[in-house]
């Protein structure tokens, strides 16, 4: 599963709000393992009764190691009409809690359940929803962690493994897939048709799934190196066919298909392969074995940035690699899930840049998972990668940025640790000893060991059970203009250990107007102090750069001369990714109030001025955003805001025309104007001063929509009008709702915090009116901040995880910290709120937690940046 963290997403759950039995403890789950082992599930679905509730009726087959013990199978369902066990009828009103407990088992059982099910419409379970552009019905299934139980009765762990088979009752006009391949259907009627499929692959629950509605696709095919014809499909609604480039998508599937053959040693393990683009995904993709779910914002209406054309490719391959790490071989609990999600990451970096054309993809990888790692494993709530999951609650709050992005890293810094050959070869090994089986991360670290030489239980303790990142500097002595001594001075962030890192130092200094390298160290480093003697003695390089190639996971920072030399000369640089090194190790600094935030706006719009590199782009503008809208003193924030907007238009006028350079600064460009920079973008929207090159199509639109909605430039019947007239799309209607929530009118933040809380809208137009509600002028959100924090507590007794979460994340005002000016502390409201509920959920106050550590982050680099 990929998680989308352009936006920061959590996947989390309220301790307390899931019922007891909706929550699965790890004692709970070992104990049923023990107990029990599942054979086959056989699975009949009627999707045509009802637009709210479907039929579901399970038949599972399983043995029992005690006869006569009891156990018990997990399901949620609006209601139960038979339990069957062993030929017995269970009374129906034994199914509570969302538990069916099963007594009296056999040697070998049979249990039927008949159930009637609900749609879900915020993502999880088998979500439902209708296209408004033709009225059509699409439906997709999303399990991970555990909501199987949403659409049929199951024992939900992940090594209780079976091979599951379904039927499905559905209209005749749509198209069926799940993990099996499609089967021919069975007309029943003139609107109603009957697919079933053949039993699966002895896969974990949560891995199972269903896709239905009127998609439509392009097709194609792989041979495996077994000879194998491996059918494969890339689908869409309807609505979006006619942009679907289903042509590249293959394209980069049979790229990624060899290399991950070959380095795995094993043929692919599926059928077939298909990737369908679904609406209103609250993941990025999902990697259901031969039938890859992905959000459909990657079928592009509008013309894409490069940043998001690559990350779809990421996207692609990995998932891909979870067909053998995560389905062939699965963890044994949940404990293991960031193994899963952190080892795909890696390699889908790996296969990107071994086997596509973004051969850059090192230089993707620090721009923004190592970057988005390296942010939340600053936050208070930081956990170690492989956390200690005691039961679902547990798994739910840790699927974050340490899961997917510090794994990943870690294991880049582990491949530098054990070398490439040893790592594939362990892993080679691992996946042929678990083949269609369950395993732990110990199962993999004793075939790196024996693979590579190296005795890894410390190296385990240090990078994967504890929290924090360390601070790598330099320490330089001079001898005129030699380097006399440079040493390397680890530092801990008070919760990590001083850890063994595999790194490169290099030297770079100018020749003629372009840095080149000119002195280079690969080495070991280890506890506070490492001398690195080979750099003793030779002319100093104008920049010295800690960390040269990435490997190592750490803050890096450069001394005082690099610095200084790198922000003169930033746009000398040829190599990308030491390029990127300088300009992120700036924004931490930045985050952490050593470098001010005027001088790092400085630094980036210089780098702006030629950076090409689409999510080093991408990245690099939001984070001049935060810097002027957010880490600038409020006394300089005005002036500071004009200098940024004026700067960026300058360089949008040079950016070559059509060029994805131009996309990018002219999205930041409209989001940056001050208000009166705004009244020249308005123009657009009627064709214009429209910048040659650049389409106005409708994100364009939105865009500068949503900036004029914040400027009090437009109307709430403005931005109706685009969408009944022009964009009446699904995404047309979350943009819009951003828009609208954007608007600076105290009516229209009324009307949309009552929309964001209220639990009647879609979990897409929900996280869009969250998202521009918190924008625009600060002054109209004051009136918010006893709202919000009156709120939280009943958002998460009312709603499911996603609704509850983006609200709490996305719609806290931040642009009030630091803001006494206007009357409220909102870190001091925070501070009250958390002692006067010690006892909300903890998953709850996690999340508070983290958004009021966000605002004390702004208010120090406030600080910095007032001196």
């Amino acid at each position: 599963m990929q998680i989308r963290h352009t936006e920061r997403k959590f996947i989390i759950q309220l301790k307390g709000f899931i019922l007891p039995g909706q929550n699965l403890t790890r004692i709970e789950a070992a104990e049923r393992a023990k107990l029990l082992q599942t054979s086959t599930y056989h699975v009949e679905l009627d999707l045509t009764n009802s637009t709210e509730t479907f039929d579901s009726i399970t038949t599972v087959k399983f043995t029992a190691t005690q006869p006569g013990e009891s156990s018990f199978i997990d399901l949620i369902a609006q209601s139960v009409s038979e339990i069957v066990l062993n030929g017995v009828h269970l009374p129906v009103d034994s199914y509570a809690d969302s538990r069916i407990p099963l007594p009296n088992l056999q040697a070998e059982n049979e249990l039927i359940v008949r159930s009637v099910c609900e749609y879900s419409h915020t993502g999880e379970g088998l979500h439902r929803v209708v296209d408004p552009v033709d009225g059509e019905v699409y439906l997709y299934s999303q399990f991970e962690v555990a909501d199987s139980r949403r659409m049929y009765a199951v024992f939900e762990q992940p090594d209780l493994k079976a091979e599951f088979t379904f039927v499905v009752t559905a209209p005749a006009h749509w198209q069926v897939f799940s993990v099996s391949p499609t089967p021919e259907k069975e007309i029943l009627s003139e609107t109603t048709a009957r697919w079933e499929f053949t039993p699966t692959e002895r896969i974990s629950s949560y891995l199972t799934c269903l896709v239905a509605g009127p998609y439509e696709g392009t097709r194609g095919s792989y041979t495996s190196i077994d000879g194998r014809e491996i059918p494969m499909g890339v689908y869409a609604r309807r609505s979006l066919a006619e942009y679907l480039d289903g042509d590249e998508v293959i394209e980069i599937t049979k790229q990624g298909m060899p290399f991950y053959e070959q380095q795995y040693r094993q043929p692919y393990p599926f059928r077939k392969y298909d990737q369908i683009f679904v609406p209103e995904y609250n993941a990025g993709a999902m990697e259901h074995p031969g039938c890859v779910t992905i959000l459909d914002d990657y079928v592009f209406r509008n013309r894409p940035t490069q940043a998001l054309v690559e990350r779809r490719a990421v996207t692609i391959l990995h998932e891909l690699a979870h067909m053998w790490f995560g389905d062939f071989v699965t963890m044994k609990w949940w404990d293991d899930l960031w193994l899963n999600e952190s080892f795909a990451e890696y390699m889908s970096h790996v296969a990107t840049a071994e086997t596509t054309r973004w051969k850059d993809a090192w230089v993707t990888f620090n721009a923004s998972e190592k970057n988005w790692a390296q942010a939340e494993d600053q936050l208070p709530s930081t956990h170690p990668i492989a956390a200690d999951i005691r039961d679902i609650e547990d798994t739910l709050v840790n699927f974050d940025g340490i899961t997917y992005g510090k794994g990943a890293s870690v294991f880049q810094q582990l491949v530098a640790y054990v070398g490439w050959e040893a790592f594939v070869a362990g892993v080679a090994k691992y996946l042929a000893k678990k083949a269609w089986g369950n395993a732990t991360l110990q199962d993999l670290l004793v075939e790196l060991e024996a693979a590579s030489g190296r005795d890894l239980r410390k190296w385990s303790k240090l990078w994967l059970e504890e929290a924090g990142i360390n601070i790598l500097r330099p320490e330089i002595e001079m001898d005129g203009s030699k380097i006399r001594r440079f040493a390397i001075r680890q530092e801990s962030d008070g919760r990590a250990s001083l850890r063994p890192h595999r790194i490169a130092v290099a030297g770079y200094s100018l020749q003629e107007g372009r840095y080149q390298q000119v002195a280079r160290v690969e080495l070991d480093i280890d506890g506070e102090l490492t001398e690195v003697a080979e750099l003793s003695g030779i002319q100093r390089p104008d920049l010295l750069l800690i960390n040269d190639g990435d490997w190592a996971y750490a803050k890096v920072r450069l001394d005082a001369h690099s610095m200084a030399h790198a922000i003169e000369n930033i746009n000398a640089f040829d190599d990308r990714l030491a390029r990127s090194l300088v300009l992120f190790s700036a924004w931490d600094m930045c985050r952490d109030g050593e470098m001010s935030a005027h001088e790092y706006t400085e630094l980036v719009l210089k780098a702006l001025e030629i950076e090409d590199h689409g999510t080093v782009l991408r990245t690099l503008r939001g984070n001049l955003a935060t810097a002027t809208n957010l880490y600038s003193a409020p006394e300089k924030r005005d002036a500071l805001q004009t200098r940024v907007g004026q700067r960026l238009s300058e360089i949008l006028n040079t950016c070559e025309l059509g060029s994805d350079r131009q996309l990018q600064i002219a999205l930041s460009a409209v989001a940056l104007a001050t208000d009166p920079q705004a009244e020249t973008f308005a123009n657009w929207l009627i064709g214009k001063e429209v910048p040659a090159g650049l389409k106005m199509d409708n994100a364009m639109r939105w865009a500068v929509i949503e900036r004029l909605a914040a400027a009090g430039q437009i109307t709430e019947a403005d931005v109706a009008a685009e969408r009944s007239e022009r964009d009446n799309t699904a995404s047309g209607a979350a943009s819009a709702a951003r828009a609208r929530a954007a608007l600076a009118d105290a009516a229209a933040k009324s009307r949309a915090w009552e929309d964001l809380t209220g639990g009647k809208v879609s979990n897409a137009v929900q996280r869009s009116l969250c998202l521009g509600f918190s924008g625009g002028d600060p002054a109209l959100l004051v009136p918010y901040v006893e709202k919000y924090f009156a709120s939280v507590e009943s958002q998460w007794k009312d709603r499911t995880k996603e609704i509850a979460a983006n609200m709490i994340e996305y719609a806290f005002p931040a642009k009030l910290a630091g803001r006494t000016d206007l009357g409220i502390d909102i870190i001091a409201v925070g501070d009250a709120w958390m002692n006067t509920h010690e006892d909300a959920a903890p998953a709850l106050r996690r999340l508070v937690s983290e958004v009021l550590d966000s605002a004390r982050r702004a208010v120090r680099a406030q600080i910095c940046d007032a001196q």
